[in-house]
């Protein structure tokens, strides 16, 4: 009977500690998972917090190009000249990347000797609508600047593009559009100009006005088509008979005006009689017909004939009215006829 119940006692305590074993088991099993889940999820939690830090770092890098490009272009917006543009871009690329050097061109190889770009150069196209507008020739950029470096050339390209339309602008708005000269009232201020500096240098100057004869009979025998061809090539024959600094306008009708800065009167007829001449011989292809113009030249003097812009224009005029009486294509000046 006591071996029977030593057995059962045996027994029962392995049981027991049997089940006591598999709750440990299962215990340890459920501390293992818990311990794995809460290292999943803190593995994405560092996982969360690298994401948030690197999108913190982009964004951070997007707000500095976006800043910059706002400034870069901020300052660019002050300037109308290509090369102070240039000037600030050059600082703002070394303040944000590491170069070398940057140039900028018309043409690949402008500037350097024979025109052939060094190998260790390379160049980006600055374009607007797929049309060239020059080249940003460049050495020494650091492959991980590449991406800023593209961004902001990209952004010179635009201002490089305003800067062409303002010029255009501009050109429009002082240039006569049928002969290529500049307008009457662009004229008459780069001549109210002149006569300033000339007065604060105490240099002389000298006017012309120019007059095409019988243009009318040139209207009504070829037609006013032909009349216009005529009056570009007057002013391209003025044109090309003075200086780069001489001022050439479209005064009204086919009357022209030239400004000749630090010109004495010898000079100024010197010009005049050129100008004269080269009409008298030049044949005019204009449409179908063959046509013929000559010129009469009124001269004034700044200070000998006025000293005012009117006094000098009225002179001038008078002067090219003497020339129309005495029989046209001839040259007078207003200081041949003072009393």
């Amino acid at each position: 009977m006591i071996y029977i119940f030593i057995i059962a006692t045996t027994v029962f305590v392995g049981m027991v500690f049997y089940l006591a074993q598999l709750v440990v088991l299962g215990l340890e099993q459920r501390a293992d998972e818990d311990v794995l889940a809460a290292k999943d999820a803190f593995g994405k939690i560092i996982e969360q917090k690298d994401r948030a830090q690197a999108d913190k770092s982009r964004l951070e890098r997007d707000a500095m190009q976006i800043f910059t490009l706002y400034d870069m272009t901020r300052e660019l917006s002050l300037h109308s000249n290509e090369q102070e543009a240039f000037a600030i871009f050059r600082r703002k690329l070394k303040e944000n990347v590491t170069i070398e050097d940057c140039q900028l061109a018309h043409d690949i190889g402008e500037g350097f000797k024979d025109g052939v770009l060094p190998s260790e150069y390379s160049v980006f196209v600055l374009k607007s609508k797929e049309k060239k507008m020059g080249v940003l020739m460049y050495k020494g950029l650091e492959p991980k600047d590449k991406e800023k470096f593209t961004i902001l050339a990209h952004q010179f390209a635009l201002a490089m593009r305003r800067l062409k339309l303002y010029k255009d602008i501009e050109t429009l708005a002082i240039t006569d559009g049928l002969t290529g000269v500049y307008t009457r009232r662009y004229f008459i201020e780069r001549f109210d100009e002149e006569i300033k500096r000339a007065s604060l240098h105490k240099n002389t100057l000298s006017f012309l006005m120019i007059d095409a004869d019988h243009f009318k009979k040139i209207n009504d025998q070829y037609g006013h088509l032909a009349g216009d061809m005529v009056l570009k090539e007057v002013a391209n024959i003025i044109q090309e008979n003075v200086r780069e600094i001489d001022i050439v306008g479209r005064f009204g009708g086919e009357e022209f005006c030239v400004v000749l800065p630090d010109a004495a009167m010898e000079g100024a007829r010197v010009v005049a009689e050129r100008i004269r001449k080269h009409a008298e011989k030049r044949l005019i292809k204009a449409y179908d017909s063959t046509v013929r113009v000559t010129l009469s030249i009124g001269i004034s003097m700044y200070p000998s004939d006025g000293k005012l812009l009117e006094e000098l224009m009225d002179k001038a005029d008078w002067a090219l009215y003497r020339a129309k009486s005495q029989g046209r294509n001839c040259v007078v000046t207003f200081g041949l006829y003072k009393k």
